[in-house]
């Protein structure tokens, strides 16, 4: 379901300049980042890239979730991490976005922690935004 504009709380402002292979900075600064494709891509691969910067905002998102569905279930996810994978690669009309979630949660079973991260993956904003429109998979 859709938030309209009455009910945000917070926006984030990003501009960049000469697209993938120039600058992006937040407005109020406290992201200024060169961006450059990677090597593999073509690129020099000295500045961050697209992809980091969305592993890094999914990846911190997930996590948040996480921590949502933990406290209701009353599990403990003290030391956990989530890293988030995401490739870029051609497909039907030009280049499309896969991603791979893996959560390291130590203080629970593997069933536990799979139902975590399956429930995360249902509340995460940034799981909703994503679904049905790349492939995510959760390991």
């Amino acid at each position: 379901m859709s938030i309209q504009q009455t009910d945000v709380l917070y926006t984030a402002v990003a501009t960049a300049e000469n697209g993938r292979d120039g600058r992006v900075a937040t407005e109020d600064g406290r992201l200024d980042v060169v961006v450059n494709p990677p090597k593999e891509m073509g690129g020099s691969g000295e500045g961050t890239n697209p992809e980091q910067l969305f592993a890094a905002g999914y990846s911190a998102c997930f996590q948040g979730a996480l921590g949502v569905v933990a406290r209701q279930e009353k599990a403990d996810i003290a030391g956990s991490t989530v890293t988030a994978k995401v490739g870029i690669g051609r497909n039907d009309d030009g280049f499309g976005l896969i991603v791979e979630i893996a959560a390291s949660i130590p203080n629970v079973d593997a069933a536990t922690a799979r139902d975590l991260l399956e429930k995360a993956h249902q509340v995460c904003p940034y799981s909703k935004a994503t679904r049905g429109n790349i492939s995510v998979t959760l390991v």
